[in-house]
Order: C-alpha cells, then sequence, then structure tokens
C-alpha cells in the first residue's frame, strides 16, 4: 500500500492561506481523510483532528457546541462534520470573532448542496471543494493537473510524458475502478471490496438520509441505475427494474447524488435551441461500482461485452468531470441531443466557446465522426476545437480543428 498524491493538494495548501474554513466533500473511501492529514503532516502544525464517527464526540457536537469548541479549539479538522450541521453556526462566531485563514478543514460525505446550514451560515468564509475517486492523472503521477479541454499543445505535453496505454489497459481501470484502496493495492479483490463499501457504507449512509429503507430492494435499485449509466436518466425504467414506484425511484436518485456516487451531465441549450432534448444523462464517479453491479467480472469480458460502450463512455465523462473538480472549478460539462437524434457525447462551455467532443470506442476512427459538431455552429454559437476521444495509442488530427485524442491522455 502507498500514497498516491491528489491533485488537490496544491489548491488546498493556497486556499488555506486564504480562506477560514474549508469544506471537503466526496463519497466515502474517496481519500478525503487521508489527503488532509497527509498535508497537516507535511505543513508540520497543530491542528487537531477529530471525527463525528466516534459517536460520543458526535452527541457533544450536536448538543452542547459551546462545550465542544471549548475542548477543541482551532486550527481544527472536523471529519464527517454532516452528522452536526449544529456546528455551522458556530463555527461561523469563531470565524467572525478571529478573522484568521485556515481555522477549520470540515470533510464530508454528503455533498455540500444538501448538507444543511453551509450556505447560510458560512456564505463568504467557506472554500467549498469536491473531492472524487482519482483521476487518471493522479495515478499516472502526472504532474500536469489542468483541467481537460481539446488543447494540441496540452495533450502533445501529456504525451511526451505518459507511455501509450491500450484498450485493455484502458478496460482494466475501468474493471478495477478508482477508489484509493483498490488502486494502492491496500485491497486486492474489487469484488469483496465493493460488496462491503455498499453493505456497510452506503446502507448506513442511506439509512441515514432516508431513515428504514429495504436493502435488497436499495441494492436491486443500484444495480438498475449501474446498468442504465451513460443513458438518459429514465425514473420509470429504473423504478420498473428494482420494482419500486417512481417517486421512490426520484428520492433513492437524490440519495446517490448527495452522496457522491453518480452525477448528471445536463444537455446544452440555450435561447436559439428549441428542439433539444431537456433530460440528463446519468453517470458514477467510480466505474469499478457499475462492474461489480452489472456483474462483469474481469477487465475482458467487460471490454467484450454489451455494456463496453457505455462502461467507456462513463469513464471518459467522470475522468472530465474530476480534472475540473480538483481545480476547484464547477465543472462546465454538458451533453446535446436534438429530436433529429444528433448528438454530441460531451459539449464543454469554456471561454465564450463550445468545445464538441465525441467518445468512441476504436483505434481507427472515421472522419465523418466530427461532422455532427457542425450543429453547434448552425445554431450560432462559437465552435472551439473539437475531439474524437477514443482508443487510439497516440495523439492525432484529423485537421487543426479536430483532434484524435488516446483516453489515456485524459
Amino acid at each position: 500500500m502507498y500514497y498516491i498524491q491528489r491533485a488537490m493538494e496544491r489548491l488546498i495548501a493556497e486556499i488555506t492561506k486564504e480562506y477560514p474554513v474549508i469544506l471537503l466533500t466526496g463519497p466515502r473511501q474517496c481519500g478525503k481523510t487521508t489527503m488532509l492529514l497527509k498535508l497537516m503532516d507535511d505543513a508540520k502544525n497543530e491542528r487537531e483532528y477529530v471525527s463525528l464517527d466516534d459517536l460520543t464526540l458526535r452527541a457533544l457536537a450536536k448538543n452542547d457546541p459551546v462545550t465542544f469548541f471549548q475542548l477543541h479549539k482551532p486550527p481544527l479538522m472536523i471529519d464527517e462534520v454532516q452528522y452536526a450541521p449544529e456546528l455551522f453556526p458556530y463555527i461561523k462566531m469563531i470565524v467572525d470573532k478571529n478573522h484568521e485563514p485556515g481555522l477549520f478543514y470540515l470533510a464530508g460525505s454528503q455533498l455540500f448542496k444538501r448538507m444543511e446550514g453551509v450556505k447560510e451560515s458560512l456564505a463568504g468564509r467557506v472554500a467549498l471543494l469536491h473531492l472524487s475517486p482519482l483521476a487518471n492523472g493522479e495515478i499516472l503521477g502526472r504532474q500536469d493537473i489542468r483541467p481537460f479541454e481539446a488543447n494540441l499543445e496540452m495533450l502533445s505535453d501529456r504525451q511526451q510524458q505518459n507511455k501509450s496505454v491500450t484498450v485493455t489497459d484502458i478496460f482494466s481501470s475501468i474493471h478495477r475502478g478508482s477508489m484509493p484502496a483498490l488502486v494502492s493495492g491496500k485491497y486486492s479483490k474489487p469484488d469483496l471490496f465493493y460488496s462491503s463499501y455498499i453493505g456497510t457504507y452506503l446502507d448506513r449512509d442511506v439509512k441515514e438520509l432516508s431513515g428504514t429503507i429495504d436493502s435488497l430492494k436499495f441494492t436491486r435499485f443500484l444495480t438498475a441505475c449501474a446498468a442504465r449509466s451513460s443513458q438518459l436518466l429514465n425514473y420509470k425504467g429504473i423504478g420498473e427494474d428494482a420494482e419500486i414506484d417512481q417517486s421512490t425511484a426520484k428520492s433513492w436518485l437524490r440519495i446517490l447524488e448527495t452522496l457522491g456516487i453518480i452525477f448528471y451531465l445536463h444537455p446544452y441549450s440555450n435561447n436559439v435551441l428549441k428542439r433539444v432534448v431537456k433530460t440528463p444523462k446519468l453517470y458514477f464517479y467510480d466505474t469499478g461500482l457499475i462492474c461489480y453491479l452489472t456483474r462483469w467480472t474481469s477487465a475482458e469480458t467487460a471490454m467484450n461485452g454489451a455494456m463496453n460502450g457505455a462502461l467507456l463512455e462513463n469513464y471518459v465523462i467522470s475522468e472530465v468531470m474530476k480534472s475540473y473538480q480538483n481545480e476547484g472549478l464547477n465543472p462546465p460539462l454538458y451533453y446535446y441531443r436534438d429530436k433529429d437524434n444528433k448528438e454530441i457525447d460531451l459539449v464543454i462551455d469554456r471561454d465564450g466557446k463550445l468545445y464538441p467532443i465525441e467518445i468512441k470506442k476504436t483505434a481507427m476512427p472515421d472522419k465523418n465522426l466530427v461532422k455532427v459538431f457542425s450543429v453547434l455552429t448552425s445554431q450560432a454559437s462559437i465552435l472551439g476545437t473539437g475531439a474524437i476521444v477514443c482508443t487510439v495509442e497516440t495523439l492525432g488530427a484529423f485537421d487543426k480543428d479536430n483532434l484524435i485524442v488516446p483516453i489515456g491522455l485524459l
């Protein structure tokens, strides 16, 4: 087992000098606590660490925040802070009294969008960050951590630094997943890890958020979601597969989003685009969890199975998503589909331009694949460099406006 340096470390070290509170959210076991403890150790400061997984500490934090902060003074790291939102008003008072950066590291396994009291109590005082499971660049130890874009210079630099990656390598990564405990070698059996992950962490957190829940039904629901990854969100279909009603399916999907297990890619639209589909697409942050739930028992069966295209698309979209989140940016990511069935897998909306990306499981992409990109130009949008992201091993191009990008360069 070894420590894998996280791309977000540099950002957190910088903003610790600027913000009094840093709140880091993300799914359980994605490495939040490990990274923050490593940063604390590197900084050689005397920041105390407390975890609200400790039921005695949790009860004190909820019932008597004044005494809690008399016992545990900043600089302080509070782990699993979502269990005691009662602390937030007192954190605000401490921050307003001291006016110092770096007073609090807060970590939680629920997204701050759902964490009660954060926005109201700590507005203007907190830097909100989301950590996902490991990105490909982190696993490779890449120094270039810029958010992904179809930039020839950036991608050329990456190619010189990294060895070529085959389609077999890609599906090995997809099947293993990106949880630090698996990548680092702490655990060697993904099936056992994900079985325990669902049975221990997810089941407990879901019950915290929703009360009594049928664990078997929820596992069927998870499997139904995994089988529909990279597809348009369909509450009715998921509900039928899991034998639950649509209302329950919507509620449980909100829980998965809150826990950082899934995310949505929303359709790109503007005032000119009248015929676009309005439904978001469903993705998982970790493809290993998808493979476990949908019973792909090896990288080879996943690569050759019926879901190979969906798995590859989910992997690419999640990698691009992570690259923006690791820089503390709100990912400007969308997809395009209209009622004439013209579709673009990924549209990056950045600096006033739209960058269209197609994702294909092929080592010989056809130039005709980029024709659909013109649908964005025809809708009065400014088109940036496009790309076909695929299983080629070397960076290439159709022309100056359309690149051929190996998945290994994400």
